[in-house]
């Protein structure tokens, strides 16, 4: 795989940051939501509050607070919000049914001091009141009682306006103006229509319905309602809101927050909700929307629960509240699209006492926009970001594969198809990164490899000189013991001189390798490398005795670890090398001193200067500076003098001594304590 296709790769990890982004914006989201939640319950908790400081806003009616009847039978009214027309038909009415009593369903709404009622009869066979009855109701009816304890009953001889009766005691009173309706008949039964004063009615309203038998002369039929014929049980509460709790809830109703109070029965007693949201929608495209709540919005919350009756407040917040704790929780919005629905409660306290509590709810929608903006906005960015990321790291790699192309398109071009090394027009790059460092150690390599093919190459040259020489000495020999056999020995000694240097010729080509595999094959030990020195340098004084020689040493003993064997070779090197530089009666200094924890041998001697190009090549393999020599030089010496310091893990180099009078030769040797590279 190419190096563009690895960086394209690696880019991919870039997918990392939109993730990360969107974790953040998630984050986000949350402290938003909570933030929310918040906000929402301090302005329930203030609503509460108010409504705990006028408790007639809550119970109009002191004695139902206290009361502890059942609410199954209470009725509930909404509030109208508009006029109401009494024409017997449904037309008008809004919403479900309130409640079903058996046949029977009823809808109430209340408007000003009027209480609105329509009954949906069931009825396979309607039997209408007889006329002639004028003291006792007969056929199908409805009956109201209200809490002074009066009954009024609703019967009609054909459908059309009703007039309502007062009965008490079982004695029909009179007619009851100020109630008036429309009986209608239906499919499947009749409607009735009624609107009355709620003075009349003490609040409290019950209702039974009595369907008759088929003979409208007789009174008797199927009963079902809240209350029973024939007794004098005081009906159950009407139920309905405050418009003066309304107006008292109106002012907290904003930036799309509905609020619910409701009584400890669970009965909604005002409800109030602003007309617009005052926080900004979103802008961000659907699809971006759909998007983001399908990646980052997790598991749908619980939908709101759906209340039993009309008017009944069922949820768990509410529940929480009458217990006297405050709670708050996130539901599915009704309107469904993944939106969301955040509702609290708080309880209304009368003293310590929890009266009711209220309910705000409030759409998480407005403040989901913000982090739909944030979400398109950083996908945006992100995907910008992304591209450009893409193309910078493409553009970068295109870059390095064209360096490095152009350095293997270089490399291949230094060997010529004849073997030759042409390394003019190798490129060296200065750039300080892999790449640059790699080109400068080709270059490197290259020229070393140059030098050494070039040595190789005069190689030839330099053993044809050297063994023609001997060859010529031993011919020449046999040619003249042919002719001149009384001179034998003279010729036979130098036939014997040529064939030794023909055999010195060959074991310096061979002392390397020799060298090499005798050094690692050597067992380092412990020995004093000052009494070596001394000991060495008395058998110079006896071998060099066409120079000068002296000897320092700053230290009586320096504990070595070793093969001493193999130092006393590179000594014999380096000492052989400067006589062989040193004009005859020249000096030759040996010295040995601590540098560290390191010991420093060096061999320095006058004679010729090193060349500048040669001091950091001397110790390499067949390298030589020397023109002429009745010796044979192939350019190991000083190789065999590093591969020993390598062997012991020190360093070599040669310098020009500073007053220019020579050339030293510096060796550093690790101590006793460092272990040997073997």
């Amino acid at each position: 795989m190419t190096l563009r296709r690895q960086l394209l790769l690696v880019s991919l990890l870039l997918i990392a940051l939109p993730w990360a982004g969107c974790q953040y914006v998630r984050e986000m989201e949350g402290a938003l939501q909570s933030g929310q939640a918040q906000a929402l319950l301090a302005t329930t908790r203030a609503v509460a509050t108010v409504v705990g400081e006028r408790p007639e806003l809550l119970y109009p009616n002191p004695e139902r607070k206290a009361s502890g009847e059942p609410t199954h039978g209470q009725l509930y009214a909404t509030l109208a919000s508009g006029p109401v027309i009494v024409d017997g038909y449904a037309d008008g009415w809004n919403g479900p049914e309130h409640d079903r009593f058996g046949p029977a369903a009823y809808r109430a709404q209340v408007r000003g001091p009027l209480l609105y009622l329509l009954f949906t009869v069931t009825d396979n066979q309607v039997v209408y009141h007889d006329p002639r009855n004028v003291y006792r109701a007969s056929g199908d009816r409805l009956v109201l009682r209200s809490g002074r304890g009066a009954d009024y009953i609703i019967a009609t001889a054909a459908p059309g306006a009703v007039q309502a009766r007062i009965e008490r005691e079982g004695a029909v009173m009179g007619f009851e103006p100020r109630i008036r309706g429309f009986w209608q008949d239906s499919l499947d039964g009749f409607t009735v229509e009624l609107e009355l004063p709620l003075a009349m009615l003490d609040d409290r309203l019950g209702f039974y319905l009595v369907r008759n038998s088929g003979n409208a002369s007789t009174g008797t039929g199927d009963t079902v309602g809240t209350v029973l014929p024939g007794t004098r049980n005081l009906p159950p509460w009407l139920v309905y809101p405050s418009a003066e709790l309304v107006q008292a809830l109106a002012p907290f109703a904003y930036a799309g927050i509905a609020l619910t109070a409701a009584d400890r029965f669970h009965w909604t007693m005002a409800e109030a909700r602003s007309e617009a949201d005052s926080l900004p929608r979103s802008d961000t495209p659907w699809l971006l929307q759909a998007l983001y709540r399908a990646i980052l919005n997790g598991a749908p919350p619980a939908r709101l629960p759906e209340a039993v009756r009309v008017g009944q407040v069922t949820l768990d917040e509410l529940n929480q509240a009458l217990e006297g704790n405050a709670a708050a929780a996130w539901y599915a919005a009704p309107e469904g699209g993944g939106r969301k629905l955040l509702a609290s409660a708080a309880p209304v306290l009368q003293g310590d006492a929890v009266i009711g509590a209220v309910v705000a709810r409030q759409s998480g929608e407005p403040y989901l926009s913000l982090t739909d903006r944030a979400f398109s906005r950083l996908l945006y960015y992100s995907l910008l970001a992304m591209g450009l990321s893409a193309l910078g790291l493409l553009g970068y790699a295109s870059w390095l594969s064209w360096r490095i192309r152009r350095l293997s398109r270089a490399s291949a071009r230094v060997i010529q198809p004849d073997g030759r090394l042409d390394d003019a027009g190798f490129p060296v790059s200065h750039s300080r990164d892999e790449i640059g460092e790699l080109s400068r150690q080709y270059a490197d390599l290259l020229a070393r490899l140059r030098d050494y093919t070039d040595y190789l190459r005069s190689l030839s040259r330099k053993l044809s000189h050297e063994l023609r020489t001997p060859i010529a000495v031993i011919q020449s020999s046999l040619d003249n013991l042919d002719g001149n056999p009384e001179d034998g020995e003279v010729y036979v000694q130098r036939a014997r001189e040529g064939l030794s240097r023909l055999g010195n010729i060959l074991t310096a080509m061979s002392e390397a390798t020799r060298l090499e595999e005798s050094v690692h094959g050597n067992t380092p030990e412990h020995y004093d490398l000052t009494a070596l020195c001394r000991e060495l340098f008395a058998a110079y004084q006896g071998l060099y005795t066409g120079h000068e020689l002296q000897f320092d040493c700053d230290a009586d003993s320096l504990p070595a670890f070793g093969v001493p064997d193999l130092v006393a070779q590179m000594l014999d090197k380096l000492m052989d090398n400067a006589a062989s530089f040193t004009p005859a009666g020249g000096s030759i200094h040996l010295s040995l001193s601590l540098r560290g924890d390191s010991a420093e041998l060096c061999v320095s001697n006058e004679g010729p200067l090193l060349p500048a190009a040669m001091q950091h090549q001397l110790f390499d393999s067949m390298v030589s500076v020397r023109d002429r020599s009745e010796r044979v030089h192939l350019g190991l010496g000083l190789h065999i003098v590093r591969l020993i310091v390598d062997f012991h893990g020190g360093s070599a180099r040669a310098e020009n001594l500073p007053d220019h009078s020579g050339v030293a030769f510096r060796i550093t040797l690790p101590l006793a304590g460092l272990a040997s590279k073997a």
